[in-house]
């Protein structure tokens, strides 16, 4: 059920020196604008704002070390415009353990940020991102955050005809997703690995970190049915340091050498997870990724200080949109390379970090693939899947939406 605010007001003008609604710009002028100028530039006024619950049924259990989740429990924004009526969508995706929201305090905060939203007066979409960091804070809120932002910044690109893929830089049209084996049995594992080998996918994200011995046998069933994949392991911070170290030496003993291990250790133990990184380089040539101990830009600039990891995980449900930039700048600056991925998401949410990641066009491991794991797609247009291969088109924003 949505909850709406709606703005007494019933126009405004949208145009200023670099946008006009009633004579949109042409698209190579938009592409050269870009995301900054947009959010310096261009005006804004929202009409109508409203969540509603976003629940969808999984295929199956989606097991990691930390937590379990049976269905999506997410919060889905729309944000109408006035004037030309243009309609963004955004998402604050749920997942137990990992943001710090459930989805009862989601809802409460994504109304409180629409009915705000509707009172603001007419200004830049700039200085309307930062209000809305402003009734949603740091970590506590940072995926209703992430939602809101995704929501005005479609509503805006809609309005002006750009794609966000280009928005983001136009890097390019399309990008390839690995998929995530969750914590499974080796049976059920292997059968998976040979569905997803049949779809065409050839890198598999396998969630390990309960149970070393069990891990290492369901690593063994997946490379009987699919002996060419290349490997990601996510421990989720399920491992000690010696029991990372640990699953890189019997990997090495089977001749398997992943080419990420994704959060081997508990976010704050940062001396393990230095010491993994060091051992997974010079020992077996892994690159390590920092996740959960990379939420913030606070934490990215530990890990640089600290030489902590080789890799760190982009998810704009941790820290929002405008500050994932902000890490993606610094990361790419002091050397670190870049991975995407997201929480259990629809196609809202994960549409969003697709474009982003297209547009980017920098990161070396893209993990976007929840939804595909969800039992239904709730999501009209949007981007368009093909095996693991995403396609996105020149319609503005992100494309997708939800039905009334």
């Amino acid at each position: 059920m949505f909850c709406m605010a709606t703005s007494s007001s019933s126009s405004s003008s949208l145009i200023n020196s670099n946008f006009n609604s009633q004579n949109p710009p042409k698209p190579l002028l938009a592409i050269a604008i870009g995301f900054k100028t947009l959010t310096e530039n261009f005006t804004v006024k929202v009409h109508k704002a409203e969540n509603r619950e976003l629940n969808v049924p999984l295929l199956s259990p989606f097991t990691i070390a930390s937590s379990r989740l049976d269905s999506v429990g997410n919060v889905a924004i729309r944000i109408e415009l006035n004037n030309g009526g243009c309609v963004g969508w955004g998402e604050a995706p749920i997942l137990p353990s990992v943001t710090a929201e459930d989805q009862p305090t989601a809802m409460l905060k994504a109304r409180e940020a629409c009915e705000l939203l509707i009172e603001l007066p007419e200004m830049k979409l700039g200085h309307v991102l930062d209000e809305i960091g402003g009734i949603l804070p740091g970590h506590r809120f940072s995926s209703v955050r992430a939602g809101v932002e995704m929501a005005m910044i479609d509503a805006a690109a809609k309005s002006v005809g750009v794609p966000l893929w280009k928005l983001f830089g136009g890097a390019s049209t399309t990008i390839t997703t690995d998929i995530t084996i969750p914590i499974v049995s080796p049976a059920e594992a292997s059968k998976l690995a040979a569905k997803y080998r049949g779809e065409g996918f050839k890198t598999l994200k396998l969630k390990v970190g309960k149970n070393l011995k069990a891990d290492i046998e369901v690593l063994q069933a997946i490379r009987e049915v699919h002996p060419t994949c290349s490997f990601i392991l996510d421990a989720n911070e399920g491992y000690k340091t010696e029991e990372a170290v640990e699953v890189l030496e019997k990997l090495h003993e089977m001749e398997v050498t992943p080419v990420l291990f994704e959060q081997p250790v508990h976010r704050d133990n940062w001396e393990g997870l230095r010491h993994v990184t060091r051992v997974a380089k010079e020992r077996f040539g892994v690159s390590v990724a920092a996740d959960e101990s990379c939420r913030d830009l606070a934490d990215l600039k530990r890990i640089i200080k600290d030489d902590v990891v080789d890799v760190v995980n982009i998810k704009l449900a941790k820290s929002g949109i405008l500050e994932a930039l902000e890490v993606i700048e610094l990361a790419r600056s002091s050397g670190i390379e870049l991975m995407i991925g997201g929480m259990v998401e629809t196609r809202l949410a994960m549409g969003f970090s697709g474009h982003l990641a297209a547009g980017i066009g920098c990161f070396r491991f893209i993990d976007l693939d929840t939804p595909l794991l969800l039992a239904g797609d709730p999501v009209q247009g949007g981007y368009k899947a093909s095996g693991a291969v995403y396609e996105f088109t020149d319609e503005g924003g992100h494309g997708g939406y939800l039905t009334e």
